[in-house]
């Protein structure tokens, strides 16, 4: 008979499982963090403790508790649990399932709980393949998504399923859980005796992003790495003989090197992408330099069209500079052609340099103001009559009928400027564009006064 090793699950069985799994919280009191929906007199909580969950959406970031949660409500409601892949299996497989499930409700009585993870992998035609079995009850779906349900799910889908939002673990949370797996010697690494450092903890906690399950795979990893490794690699465990002694610590250094490379929390089609363009146009409104900095990285960072940032980089020149600073949005410009013709990585400097630019600017929206009034003008008043003096006169006709009649060439008077109206008279006297006092628009304001009393003095 073989020693046991170190996974060794209770009741001599060889566990293959990893430790986030094993660690997997099997009630409510075990399960930590979503206090929103879970805490005393919340809508989830009563639910489950009632065992009248019906079909529901989880969407949470990773490792936040949403097929632990599903399992649990399972429990609760004594339904059968049926896990299902969107990733890695199709609608045949869901016919299975729903076979099987009206087969165990009626020679069982038994309900069955269909949980489909990542759910906004299925297109719109597979989505619409739960509809029928959630509205007459023979599956409970639960389905879980990284992705915001307004983007990834079908109406139809939605209205049949209450949503409930899950959020990111705290520091504190995972502190737990990573002290919960060190101590538990029949599902966790008790058994090894391993302390971890204040600093290793903080860290771990830190790096793990609110998610638990990527805590302990760090953690596990950094036991493996103390025990260390027989020469064969590949999955085998180790001896209980090789076990470290109960003074090993687990380090902070350990756990960097147990921690991979994180990757940026970015989704180039669904809401982070909206959520992160969002936070880069505010900042440079801001005039936060190291914000705006930060986000273009960020994005650039997870994969993000180099370009779509260019032309956010242009609107922002026009809607939140404008003619504060005329020069923001020939940078603008300069920056997306730079980006076109150096390519990455040189040419994400460009667009580095324009995001500084235009967070330094002096900011005014007066344009982008006054355009949406003269457009709110335009639609209010749209067959206004073009006044006779400003009109063309290509024929004689034309002119007979007085078109273009009295019209003054402004470059044949002093200072090049005519008094004389150019809008219908319906909408004479309206004042659109009223420039700030930042920037260029200074300059533009005290032409603007100038050719009014010129307008005044010429009217008197």
């Amino acid at each position: 008979m073989s020693e046991a090793t170190l996974f060794q699950s209770s009741g001599g069985r060889p566990g293959s499982e990893p430790l986030a799994a094993r660690m997997r919280p099997r009630t409510l009191e075990e399960f930590l963090g979503q206090e929103q929906l879970l805490g005393s007199g919340k809508a989830l909580g009563e639910l489950i403790r009632r065992g009248d969950v019906a079909s529901c959406i989880f969407w949470g970031p990773p490792g936040s508790g949403k097929t632990t949660l599903a399992r649990i409500v399972a429990h609760y409601t004594a339904r059968h649990f049926e896990p299902f892949s969107a990733v890695t299996e199709g609608v045949a497989r869901v016919r299975e399932i729903i076979k099987a499930a009206e087969d165990r409700l009626k020679y069982e009585g038994r309900g069955t709980i269909l949980f489909c993870d990542e759910i906004h992998r299925f297109n719109r035609a597979q989505q619409d393949a739960f509809l029928p079995w959630v509205e007459n009850g023979i599956v409970t779906l639960i389905g879980a998504t990284t992705e915001n349900p307004s983007f990834e799910l079908t109406g139809a889908l939605l209205s049949r399923c209450r949503v409930f939002v899950l959020e990111p673990l705290t520091e504190e949370h995972i502190k737990t859980v990573v002290r919960r797996a060190l101590e538990d010697r029949d599902r966790g690494l008790g058994a090894l005796g391993l302390a971890i450092d204040d600093d290793a903890l903080a860290l771990l906690a830190r790096e793990a992003d609110g998610d638990a399950r990527r805590a302990l795979q760090a953690l596990e990893a950094a036991a493996e790495y103390l025990i260390g490794r027989g020469e064969a690699g590949g999955g085998t465990r180790v001896e209980v003989s090789r076990l470290p002694s109960p003074a090993s610590r687990v380090t902070a250094a350990v756990i960097s090197d147990a921690l991979q490379k994180r990757f940026a929390k970015y989704d180039k089609g669904g809401e982070e992408h909206y959520n992160l363009i969002s936070a880069l146009h505010k900042a440079v409104r801001g005039s936060d330099v190291e914000g705006s900095l930060y986000w273009l990285a960020r994005m650039l960072a997870g994969g993000e069209d180099p370009l779509y940032i260019a032309r956010r980089l242009v609107r922002i020149a026009v809607e939140d500079i404008g003619l504060a600073d005329p020069r923001a949005l020939s940078l603008a410009l300069a920056a997306k052609d730079a980006y076109h013709f150096l390519g990455s990585p040189e040419g994400e400097l460009a667009l580095a340099q324009a995001t500084v630019y235009l967070a330094t600017a002096p900011k005014s929206n007066r344009v982008y103001t006054a355009y949406g009034r003269a457009t709110q003008a335009a639609e209010q008043h749209p067959a206004e009559a073009v006044p006779l003096h400003i009109r063309n006169a290509p024929t004689r006709l034309m002119e007979e009928l007085g078109y273009g009649a009295g019209y003054k060439y402004a470059h044949s008077y002093d200072e090049a400027y005519a008094p004389q109206e150019y809008l219908p008279d319906v909408l004479r006297g309206q004042k659109w564009y009223e420039p700030s006092e930042f920037g260029f628009e200074q300059d533009i304001k005290k032409r603007m006064e100038w050719w009014e009393q010129l307008k005044k003095g010429a009217d008197g």
